[in-house]
Parts: structure tokens; C-alpha cells; sequence
């Protein structure tokens, strides 16, 4: 029973890739067919053409400092827009002034194009922390807007009680604030990280920094190797649907404690 159970977790699994890598596959043969030989690799390679070029991508020194020089840009973009996000909520939110001088500028941040920031960023910083910027302020927007509604809808009953026994400012945020924020904390921030991938890797497409995963990107189209250009593409993926389910699992590990 255990091991049906098992099987049908494997496949639930599997059969959805296997059905694209197989669709893929299908739309590289018609190309093939189409251009009458190997010219298909430069307009759809087919999969084991990119998983041939991510195995010799991968045996180089170089990918993995590549892989790490991005994800550290991006992560500690999205580290230091999490904190200002968090800081701006609470004051915006405390302090009446400070919503009406900041809050439009916060916005002008989510509705402003990512390409333009990418443009004005290389025009006054180095282009190695233009993709870390870029990610910080894909997440600040969004982590403000959540806390601040987070906030406004905290129980006002629970609240009450804290005053009526006159709870330390300090435990009223561990009791009553902490626990009222965590969903909208979780939202936030599971919701950003894609944003700030995204970005963070079509900033390293424009401003070229080194090493870079947006680079190598940019490169390969460049040189026309399509089957690299697939490879790191799907690095890029795989890396962004692996921190999805590492954040979401450390965070639901701490709102179960």
C-alpha cells in the first residue's frame, strides 16, 4: 500500500515533465525537418543537445563561480529590500508624515519599468551592484504593501488587551503584532523572490557584469550558441523553483513554532 501510494507520488511527479520534454523534443524534430539538417540548433535545439551542453557547463570551475556571483547579488539584494520593505512599513504605518512623504515614492518604485531602473543604475553605480539593487527594490514594494495592510488589520481587541495589561512594547510585538504579520510576511516575501530573480539575472543581461549568469545569457546569444543559451536558462529556472520551496519550507517551519 505504502509503496503504491510512493508510485503515484512518482508519478504525479514526473509525467508532467516528461510530457513537455516531449513536446519540446516534437517541436526540435519538425524544426530539423523543416531546415533539412543540423541548422535546427540554432532555432530550437533539442534536449539532449542543452543537457549536453549543462554537463560540459558543469564541469567547468568557472559555472559554479558564475552561479555563485549571481546568487549572491540577488540574495542580498532581496536580503537588504526584505529590511528596508520592513523598516518603511513600520514607520510609514507609525507616523502619518512619513506615509505621506514616502508611500508615493514607493510606488513610483513598482510602477516604474525595470528597464529604466537598469538604464539610471549604470549611470551612477558600478554595474557589478546594479543586479543586487535591482532585486532590493523588486521586493521592497511588495514586502511594504503587505506589512502595511498586515498592520492596519492587526485585532484591535488584542490590542486592547495588551493595554489593559499594560503589555511592554516589546511583547506586545512578540505576542500580539508578530503573530498577525507572519501571513502577510509569508506572502510578501514568497511572492517577491521570483520578481527579484527575475530582475536581478535581466539586470546582468543589460549591464554585463563578471562574472554573471545574465552575462553568460547574453554572451551565448551573442555567439549564437543556442544550446548555452538554453543551459543557463535553464539554470536560472531550476535555481529560482529551488529557493521558492527552500523559503517557503523555512518559513513555514518557523510560523509552526
Amino acid at each position: 500500500m505504502v509503496l503504491s501510494k510512493r508510485l503515484k507520488t512518482c508519478l504525479s511527479a514526473l509525467l508532467p515533465p516528461a510530457f513537455w520534454l516531449g513536446v519540446w523534443q516534437l517541436c526540435a524534430f519538425l524544426v530539423e525537418r523543416w531546415v533539412e539538417g543540423r541548422g535546427n540548433e540554432l532555432l530550437l535545439p533539442s534536449p539532449a543537445t542543452v543537457a549536453r551542453s549543462l554537463a560540459v557547463l558543469a564541469l567547468s570551475p568557472a559555472f559554479w563561480q558564475t552561479v555563485a556571483a549571481t546568487l549572491g547579488r540577488i540574495v542580498v539584494g532581496m536580503a537588504v529590500g526584505t529590511l528596508a520593505g520592513v523598516l518603511l512599513a513600520v514607520f510609514t504605518w507609525r507616523f502619518v508624515w512619513a506615509d505621506r512623504l514616502f508611500s508615493p515614492v514607493i510606488r513610483v518604485i513598482r510602477a516604474t519599468p525595470v528597464a529604466s531602473f537598469i538604464l539610471l543604475l549604470l549611470l551612477w553605480i558600478s554595474r557589478n551592484l546594479v543586479p543586487g539593487v535591482i532585486s532590493g527594490l523588486m521586493v521592497l514594494p511588495v514586502v511594504w504593501e503587505n506589512l502595511t495592510r498586515g498592520l492596519g488589520e492587526t485585532d484591535g481587541q488584542l490590542l486592547e488587551l495588551a493595554r489593559a495589561y499594560r503589555f511592554s512594547p516589546w511583547k506586545r510585538v512578540h505576542l500580539v503584532y508578530l503573530p498577525s504579520l507572519r501571513p502577510y510576511f509569508l506572502s510578501a516575501v514568497t511572492t517577491s523572490m521570483g520578481l527579484a530573480w527575475k530582475s536581478g539575472v535581466a539586470a546582468e543581461v543589460l549591464c554585463l557584469p563578471r562574472p554573471g549568469m545574465g552575462t553568460q545569457i547574453y554572451n551565448s546569444k551573442l555567439y549564437l550558441e543556442i544550446p548555452d543559451l538554453f543551459a543557463w536558462t535553464a539554470v536560472v529556472v531550476a535555481l529560482s523553483l529551488l529557493l521558492e520551496r527552500l523559503l517557503r519550507r523555512l518559513l513555514a517551519r518557523q510560523t509552526r513554532r
